[in-house]
């Protein structure tokens, strides 16, 4: 039987690059070789040699995180080329990158969230308008960044001048919510039709983080992360719930990985994920072998999802 010919998409001009790098050499090494011809591609470098091979791609692994990877914008350039790819299209990925629209999606189909604003520039130097509508402590982000890059947790009104300058160098536009403190619990789901969740995780960072920051999530041992998550079985259900609410709410397709805050009993959805990291010991990969896929059976069942066509 002829080999699947499988484009590899990573590196990209985001932020979160090295991640990006890091993950595809992970998927490239767990790719079973009797399957796959893979070939690698660097959006940064080889958009043209993408479009010069187009009629021999089979099937395309999008492995780029932040913007031109998980904002829509390769995915419609893989739609122009008809190589069909894994997870969200157009639509969902721009979605689910725009956290603010996200959040209004998610209030919109009765899905728990933390009060926001979007902040202006003149916030920076008159912020009595965030702070007269929300309450302290607050969170800082960028709309369209993953990583938790340029996000500061505030908890005094001195610090928001200086949170807010640093979100506006990552993005355009920023966003200040609500800060709730609880266990930081996180849900996949895989799927097309009929997406399921996976068994939930927790994520304790080590105690010199504030949050689950940049380095948190990637510098080994920073955090601890329990699959399953030591949680009520009715609490475990209902984030599944809220996990495949989200997914279906954006738009999604395949797969995808949902943040929550657990405050006692209660929930709050904070983003969803549509490229998660795909290292062997990252979270989405982690909650599969739970569910007992295999890595490598993981990759497999995404790219029979990518070749079932009919994405978002």
């Amino acid at each position: 039987m002829a080999k699947i010919r499988l484009a590899l998409i990573a590196g990209g001009k985001s932020d979160e690059r090295e991640v990006s790098l890091k993950g595809a050499k992970g998927v490239e090494e767990a790719l079973d070789k009797d399957k796959y011809e893979v070939i690698r591609y660097d959006p940064a470098t080889d958009l043209a040699a993408i479009a010069r091979n187009a009629d021999r791609i089979d099937v395309a692994f999008v492995l780029l995180h932040g913007i031109f990877g998980e904002d829509g914008t390769i995915q419609g350039f893989l739609d122009l080329l008809s190589i069909p790819y894994q997870g969200a299209g157009v639509l969902g990925s721009a979605l689910a990158m725009n956290k603010h629209l996200a959040k209004e999606l998610y209030r919109l189909h009765g899905l728990p969230v933390a009060d926001w604003v979007m902040a202006v520039k003149g916030d920076i130097t008159a912020p009595e308008r965030i702070l007269s509508s929300l309450q302290m402590p607050l969170v800082v982000k960028p709309v369209k960044q993953g990583s938790s890059i340029g996000m500061t947790i505030v908890r005094d009104e001195q610090q928001l001048a200086p949170a807010l300058r640093l979100a506006f160098q990552h993005d355009d536009d920023v966003m200040v919510e609500e800060f709730i403190q609880g266990r930081e619990i996180t849900v996949g789901v895989l799927g097309n039709s009929n997406p399921q969740a996976l068994p939930l995780i927790e994520i304790i960072p080590d105690s010199k983080y504030e949050f689950f920051d940049y380095e948190a999530k990637y510098i080994p041992g920073a955090s601890q992360e329990i699959c399953p998550a030591d949680v009520d079985a009715d609490i475990a259900a209902k984030a599944g719930a809220y996990a495949v609410a989200a997914h279906n709410c954006l738009q999604l397709r395949g797969y995808s990985r949902t943040d929550m805050i657990l405050q006692g009993s209660e929930l709050y959805l904070l983003e969803t994920n549509t490229i998660p990291g795909m290292t062997p010991t990252s979270l989405f990969p982690q909650a599969a072998a739970e569910a007992g896929l295999s890595f490598s059976q993981l990759l497999d069942r995404l790219i029979e999802l990518a070749m079932e066509g009919g994405n978002k």
